[in-house]
């Protein structure tokens, strides 16, 4: 299996956190909030795709919605294969992270 790129991870993450709220909008949302960093829409639209191609992710499109003119949503849901690429993922870091400290360093402003 191929490793997670660190986006992937995160769209990943966050799709197991929004549950069945996972559209690319909450998407975007949630990754904004758990890395603290400004995520542009667009940037995670690709990455949504891939993994939909490596069916770590499906699809499937949500009840008429009226806050957008009765259009429906996209949602993604996690696969077994995608959950399993989390846990191969986690294992990875934990390993990599094994024995190293806590760095006590402070950012600069």
């Amino acid at each position: 299996m191929k490793i997670l790129t660190r986006t992937e991870e995160l769209i990943l993450l966050a799709v197991w956190r929004l549950k069945d709220r996972a559209y690319s909008v909450s998407i975007h949302e949630e990754i904004s909030k758990l890395s603290g960093k400004v995520w542009s829409l667009g940037s995670i639209y690709m990455p949504l795709e891939r993994l939909v191609k490596r069916r770590l992710l499906q699809t499937y499109l949500s009840e008429y919605t009226p806050e957008r003119g009765g259009r429906h949503k996209r949602i993604y849901e996690l696969t077994k294969d995608g959950m399993h690429a989390l846990d191969k993922i986690r294992e990875i870091q934990d390993k990599v992270w094994d024995g190293v400290p806590r760095f006590n360093v402070r950012e600069s402003k």
